[in-house]
């Protein structure tokens, strides 16, 4: 008997898993992977940022190398040697996490799960009992009609397939303009592809600062990524030498069609829960397919909880590794928290883009006051040494309590920087609080602090 079964061993579920049993219960993770870590460390966050990082290093040779006086030939591309490397990657990740699991005697079920009763989980033949199970099943890539994913033929492919192309395709169509189809754009648009962009709103990045997107879209479009906006995908078929996309602009009801070897379907993910049988044990549901929970991560069936990308709310790695210590926090008699107000989120381009809180926008739509302090990276020292000088730190203030309501960094290390303006609003931090706080010279991190004194007396290097 455990005292908890965690079903999915992804960011939430090895999490949970981890921190339950370093709380002192008998734990088990079921994960039917051949590797622990779940889509991120496998096929997602973590592959993705080494080809991030692999293609960024490749522009800058192209790109900066000659002015900073590190002369010789133009660096050339070894496809089958990145993808080594990025599987190495992966590889020393998932294996890591299979040595956290032994170090803290979380044992390790192989195999697919299903719930047969409360207390009662499935994998293959044999019935382990638990006091307490954890959904963390994850979530899967969005379908789209009239698009037919084949990721072993690689000519449409979701973010799974456009991880392990066969080969540097010369053009690619990317649809949809939110993070995943971004990130994996510039990846290959730095590689050589012509990379067109086609989403169905009139904006990139949904839901992001309406400045943010419109610097993000200035800056990828100057990188050579080409945007179609406001554009409703039709189909898209394939052929032996690539595929055609069909699509209806909506501003004129025009039909068009572009061409590409490959086609990344990128309209953002879905909830799983496929064969875990919680329609049988009487899971209450949303109507988007997710698991109902209350405050605490229970479902609507005592002893059974869910997190992660299985419920509502952001699909994020780090908010299921937070509802992950939370529910093992609750689950072992203490009191789990996540604050849904302070998780930032980051898009891994170059410039990264990091936000976290309130947009302008947002927190005027709900009735608030507030002050703006922006300060460009033109004006850091540190960003124009590193050829990294466009894009802004924009922070959001209470006008009235000087309160950090939210911030929003676009440049170098945005998805660092955003975790000081994290922990400021955790404590309650006024805007004044940060702009008091001594930063390094020369560090980005001082347009931070530019920012704070924005929303004041006014940034000294603006």
């Amino acid at each position: 008997m455990y005292d908890l079964i965690v079903i999915g061993a992804g960011p939430g579920g090895y999490v949970c898993a981890i921190r339950a049993a370093q709380l002192g219960l008998k734990v088990a993770c079921v994960e039917g992977r051949e590797t622990l870590g779940g889509t991120c460390l496998n096929v997602g966050c973590i592959p993705s940022k080494a080809l991030l990082h692999a293609s960024h290093m490749l522009h800058e040779t192209h790109e900066n190398f000659e002015k900073m006086g590190l002369m010789g030939a133009h660096v050339e591309v070894d496809w089958s040697k990145m993808q080594d490397y990025k599987q190495d990657t992966v590889n020393s990740n998932t294996g890591g996490i299979e040595f956290l699991f032994k170090k803290n005697k979380v044992d390790w079920i192989k195999g697919w799960a299903s719930i047969e009763a409360p207390g009662k989980v499935k994998v293959g033949d044999t019935v382990h009992e638990a006091k307490n199970i954890v959904v963390a099943s994850g979530s899967v890539p969005s379908a789209l009609k009239g698009l037919e994913i084949d990721n072993e033929k690689g000519v449409i492919v979701d973010s799974t397939g456009a991880l392990a192309l066969p080969k540097i395709p010369k053009s690619m169509v990317v649809i949809g303009a939110g993070v995943i189809g971004l990130e994996l754009g510039s990846v290959y648009r730095r590689l050589g592809a012509e990379v067109t962009v086609v989403e169905y709103l009139d904006v990139i990045t949904p839901g992001m600062d309406a400045e943010v997107q419109k610097q993000l879209q200035k800056t990828l479009t100057k990188q050579g990524l080409k945007f179609v906006l406001g554009a409703a995908v039709q189909g898209a078929t394939a052929s032996d030498d690539g595929a055609t996309v069909s699509y209806q602009l909506k501003k004129d009801g025009s039909e068009q069609q572009i061409e590409a070897e490959v086609v990344l379907v990128s309209t953002g993910r879905r909830p799983y829960a496929d064969g875990l049988g919680l329609d049988a044990l009487g899971v209450e549901m949303t109507d988007r397919g997710y698991i109902k929970v209350d405050g605490h991560w229970a479902t609507s069936v005592k002893g059974v909880y869910a997190i992660g990308d299985a419920v509502p709310g952001p699909m994020l790695a780090h908010k299921a590794e937070d509802e992950g210590m939370a529910v093992a926090e609750v689950i072992a008699g203490k009191h789990g928290h996540v604050n849904y107000d302070v998780i930032p989120s980051v898009i891994y381009t170059t410039p990264e883009v990091a936000s976290v809180g309130l947009t302008e926008a947002a927190a005027k739509e709900g009735g608030r006051k507030v002050k703006v302090g922006k300060f460009p990276f033109m004006g850091n020292a540190r960003a124009k040494a590193q050829f990294l000088g466009e894009g802004f730190v924009k922070l959001i203030a209470d006008a009235e309590t000087d309160r950090i309501l939210g911030c929003h960094i676009i440049g170098p290390s945005a998805g660092d920087l955003i975790h000081e303006v994290c922990v400021a609003m955790e404590f309650g931090a006024s805007a004044e609080d940060l702009a008091l706080t001594c930063h390094a010279h020369p560090t980005v991190s001082e347009a931070v602090r530019e920012a704070a004194l924005a929303c004041g007396s006014g940034a000294i290097h603006a």
